[in-house]
């Protein structure tokens, strides 16, 4: 006999089956669990994840400008795959090494193929796979936390295509992988079937985060927040005590690791991961970042110069959705994502807090869901339908009418300048000077594998290809001031150093690393490639005995 009983209340559906969908921003009941079964959804996010891929992949090697970080993170992951440890180095606890694992795991296939194209602009590439993944976790999310189809695909849209993500979003950066395994926490948090393994997968997630870049530790109450709001009420506990716990015992992993191998501490001779935590809390602040004139203003400004729309009407949209939680139902849905757009922006705010430029990824998927979240709520506020059938049909059309002319006004804003920054990513050749600089010393020294020289990190896989020695043959320029193993190994300090390649990394930092500093002042420049602050020049180091 078929029951009687609404769903809500019939014993023999499952707790977790009976739980209605999350209200949408109309207060309907949301879109369905199983996106994959939905053809609009499908074909939506298909065509945007082409465009994205389209975008940020053309002319991804040659811009933006090489970095240090870039080439540290590769050469940590050219180390694990070649068997030498967990860095190129001596290890240190600055981050956590799952990051250049997954790294080293995502290259492994191209490096097996082609040894050679182990290096920073050939091998960003494969940030395209996890920009991708992210781009359709933000889709997913979108919709799972009740916006409207076309509210998600803008969501991927500013995710993706912002100017400044497809900057940041080529560069071999933990932040990338971090944000994508966050992301994936949040989608299982949100999840509209509310089993218990979403929430367990979504605390394993944030933990891998956590553990890929340490600093996406800040952003965990919002996804417990996520995480309670869309659990069952009946399974609350059960649901945020598993998460809690899954996130908890995989992220002590990192210590438990530091513990086995006695360097959990300091002591003589080994690197700890005290030193390391407090490093990070000790180091020098960059200054406020709406102090004209300070590292963190000038941060600041980086971020704008490629794109001032999605940062600040992201956080705009963010303080709008937290200001109307109570009565606001888009608001409510979106309250994960808003408050940690809320918590990056309160540590960026920091009197005196150290701001690098890589910050900002942790947050553009958030400030792009809190803004298409707002952008839906105050639509709906000023095109709600009237009770009224027969005012309906008059609004109707108003509304598709105001719809269009706000939607052409905000194209016209956007799309110059962002047009503008895609133009600049995909025609602009900022890595000719480096590329020149590797073929030189690839091909002008004489014998690379007797031949000591220090560069950047953004070079050093492309010399160890050429023949250099890796380590003590190529060193990282900071190691031959910094790491005990290397400086051992010039007894005359920098009159043990044959080359120079000074690019603007090396320049800006050898006044704090006196070796280098000494070696820049003892050279000649022998070759120079660029103009300007963005030249790289090969310096050959001259000794009292004259010149090398």
């Amino acid at each position: 006999m078929t029951s009687t009983l609404p769903a809500a209340t019939d014993p023999k559906v499952p707790a977790q089956r009976r739980a209605t969908p999350a209200a949408g921003p109309h207060g309907r009941p949301g879109p369905p669990g199983r996106l994959r079964s939905s053809r609009p959804d499908l074909v939506l996010c298909g065509v945007l994840l082409v465009a994205i891929l389209i975008v940020q992949g053309w002319n991804i090697a040659d811009y933006p400008t090489l970095s240090d970080d870039e080439g540290t993170y590769l050469a940590q992951a050219w180390a694990v795959q070649e068997g030498r440890g967990l860095a190129h180095y001596t290890y240190w606890y600055d981050h956590p090494p799952l990051g250049w694992i997954q790294l080293a795991a995502l290259t492994w296939i191209p490096a097996m193929l082609s040894p050679e194209s182990m290096t920073v602009g050939t091998m960003r590439a494969v940030m395209l796979l996890v920009s991708g993944v992210s781009a359709v976790l933000v889709y997913v999310l979108g919709r799972r936390l009740a916006l409207p189809r076309w509210a998600a695909g803008l969501g991927m849209v500013l995710f993706g295509l912002s100017p400044l993500s497809v900057v940041l979003q080529r560069e071999i950066f933990l932040d990338n992988l971090a944000v994508m395994w966050t992301l994936l926490a949040f989608t299982l948090a949100a999840s509209p079937s509310r089993h218990l393994w979403h929430h367990f997968g979504a605390g394993m997630a944030a933990a891998t985060a956590v553990l890929t870049k340490e600093t996406m530790l800040v952003v965990l109450p919002a996804l417990f927040v996520t995480a309670w709001r869309h659990s069952h009420k009946d399974t609350r506990k059960f649901a945020l005590t598993g998460a809690v716990t899954a996130c908890a015992l995989i992220g002590f992993s990192y210590p438990l690791f530091a513990l086995l191998k006695g360097e959990l501490f300091p002591g003589s001779g080994h690197v700890s991961l005290w030193e390391g935590v407090r490093y990070q809390l000790t180091r020098p602040g960059s200054g406020f970042i709406l102090d004209r004139g300070s590292g963190s203003w000038d941060v600041l400004q980086s971020w704008l110069y490629y794109d001032r729309v999605l940062p600040l009407a992201g956080l705009a949209g963010a303080l709008l959705l937290l200001a109307t939680w109570r009565w606001s139902v888009t608001a409510r849905a979106l309250a994960g994502p808003a408050l940690t757009v809320a918590i990056l922006a309160a540590l960026a705010l920091r009197p005196n807090g150290y701001l690098p430029a890589m910050y900002v990824i942790q947050a553009l998927p958030f400030l792009a869901l809190v803004l298409a979240g707002s952008t839906a709520s105050v639509a709906h506020a000023v095109l709600r339908r009237r009770r009224d059938r027969a005012e309906r049909r008059t609004v109707t059309y108003g509304r598709y009418a105001l719809a269009a002319a706000l939607a052409l006004a905000a194209c016209a804003y956007v799309v110059p300048r962002w047009y503008d920054g895609a133009r600049t990513a995909v025609t602009t050749e900022a890595n000719a000077p480096y590329e020149a600089a590797s073929r030189w010393m690839a091909t002008e020294v004489a014998d690379p594998d007797s031949t000591r020289v220090l560069v950047d990190d953004a070079m050093w896989l492309d010399l160890v290809h050429a023949g250099y020695r890796p380590g003590l043959g190529v060193i990282w320029f900071y190691k031959a001031d910094l790491d005990p193993a290397v400086t051992k190994t010039m007894p005359r300090g920098w009159r043990d150093i044959d080359y120079v390649v000074a690019s603007p990394t090396v320049r800006r930092d050898a006044k704090d690393l006196p070796n280098v500093r000494a070696a820049i002042e003892h050279s000649e420049p022998v070759a120079v490639f660029g103009t300007g602050e963005d030249r790289v020049e090969i310096r050959r180091v001259e000794t009292a005995g004259g010149t090398r």
